[in-house]
């Protein structure tokens, strides 16, 4: 059954909303598990569709999972049983539903000797983010190949320390060669590493499993392998990609939102971007508050890794500069196709024009309702928020999306003072 929402325009949001675990953190600390047989324990996880899809591949691994109140457990536990024995193979069904699902691959290598995970649709090995997992392992030691859709690795005499350059700072090739280093004999030097909050978190958690490693959060890490690790009870980091959503959520509808159990330093880009374009945006004792003026200004945007403006904030950026104050650039350096959000916008009124990996906005006084598609999970969130500054109504489909990364979206906005509503989708033609 598909849902889509239903949007009232003309709310001003206020009030305060939490954030809980970030998305990107705990499906790949999920996949850490792997790493040590026994009871590991995750608290601050996110109850969104993507974990639970998660968990059945990890049960498919031969890991008991069970998660939050369905399981007796309070809401945001998981609690991961990991046999002595797994299984190494990661089937398509799932794989192509949750692309993170490939951080599996490093603590398989590294734990079993060998992983079979499904390539995620649309990928090839020769991509820039497999081609990366492939030659961080294979520095190790393993042998990596794809055959009948799968990416298969092994390394049946166990993996080596090496030294590691990434061409480029990947989180997901960065996740696994760290995974996989973690067990290796001897020092592994990975440079050109990812720098995300979530690569320190899952750092984090391997330490407290037992791991030896210096320096992430920078561009380099070292890893003194280990012959074994321990289970471990660890919290998720907080979802800065969420905190910011809301941060936008509350610079476009021209409110006053305070971000609770946020992490405000993990956002510095974006919210000195919106400080700088009119908003007033502070450090709270519990996160951060961020109140827009009548119409703040429009600003230039370019995507970067980590520390730089987030890619998967950029819809929001979107979504705001289309109705404030002047003219901008969005510039996107990380995602190809990025930019379906901004067909969407221009159907509910927006002026902006692609040219190639640039949007330019000019921002308009007020949006005009009308029904829209969402592409993935923060163009299905952007336009929601973009509803709420339409005129009438606006009608967002594809909804599934917005669930696999925010919990319960619609019942927070409510608390902020929107009007949104979810209902059956019952133009969906399948």
């Amino acid at each position: 059954m598909r849902e889509r929402l239903r949007v009232v325009g003309g709310t001003r949001l206020t009030g305060e909303v939490a954030v809980v675990g970030a998305k990107n953190s705990a499906l790949k600390l999920m996949a850490v598990a792997l790493l040590a047989p026994g009871r590991t324990t995750l608290t601050n996880v996110p109850g969104i569709a993507d974990v639970s899809i998660m968990a059945e591949l990890l049960r498919r691994l031969g890991v008991g999972v069970d998660l939050g109140p369905d399981a007796g457990l309070e809401p945001g536990v998981v609690v991961l049983d990991v046999p002595e024995t797994l299984g190494h193979r990661a089937d398509y069904e799932l794989v192509r539903a949750l692309r993170a699902s490939i951080s599996v691959l490093g603590p398989l290598v590294a734990r079993v000797g060998e992983a079979d995970v499904a390539v995620p649709g649309g990928d090839a090995i020769g991509s820039r983010g497999l081609d990366l997992h492939a030659a961080g392992l294979e520095a190790l030691g393993a042998t990596v190949h794809v055959t009948h859709g799968y990416l298969v690795a092994k390394a049946p005499d166990g993996l080596r320390g090496a030294d590691v350059r990434l061409d480029f700072p990947s989180v997901g090739a960065t996740e696994n060669v760290l995974t996989a280093s973690v067990l290796a004999t001897g020092r592994t030097t990975i440079e050109n590493v990812a720098r995300e909050p979530e690569i320190v978190d899952i750092a984090d958690m391997l330490v407290s499993m037992g791991a030896r490693i210096e320096g992430a959060g920078t561009s380099r890490i070292v890893v003194d392998g280990v012959d074994a690790l321990a289970p471990t009870t660890h919290r998720v980091v907080p979802d800065r990609i969420a905190a910011g959503t809301w941060a936008f959520a509350a610079a476009t509808t021209r409110g006053d939102v305070e971000v609770v159990d946020s992490v405000p330093a993990h956002l510095r880009v974006p919210l000195a971007s919106l400080a700088n374009a009119g908003c007033r945006v502070e450090p709270t004792e519990r996160g951060f508050r961020v109140t827009a003026p009548e119409r703040p200004r429009a600003f230039d945007v370019a995507t970067l890794p980590y520390p730089g403006f987030p890619t998967d904030l950029q819809p929001f950026a979107l979504a705001y500069n289309v109705v404030a104050r002047g003219s901008a650039m969005i510039t996107e350096n990380l995602f190809e196709a990025r930019f379906r959000t901004v067909a969407e916008l221009v159907r509910l009124g927006a002026e902006a024009q692609i040219d190639g990996h640039h949007v330019m906005t000019h921002g308009v006084d007020q949006l005009s309702g009308a029904p829209v598609e969402s592409s993935d999970i923060r163009s299905g969130a952007a336009l929601v928020i973009a509803g709420l500054v339409a005129d009438g109504e606006t009608v967002v489909s594809g909804i599934h999306h917005i669930d696999r990364g925010y919990p319960r979206f619609e019942e927070s906005l409510r608390g902020l003072g929107a009007t949104v509503h979810r209902e059956v989708d019952d133009s969906w033609v399948p």
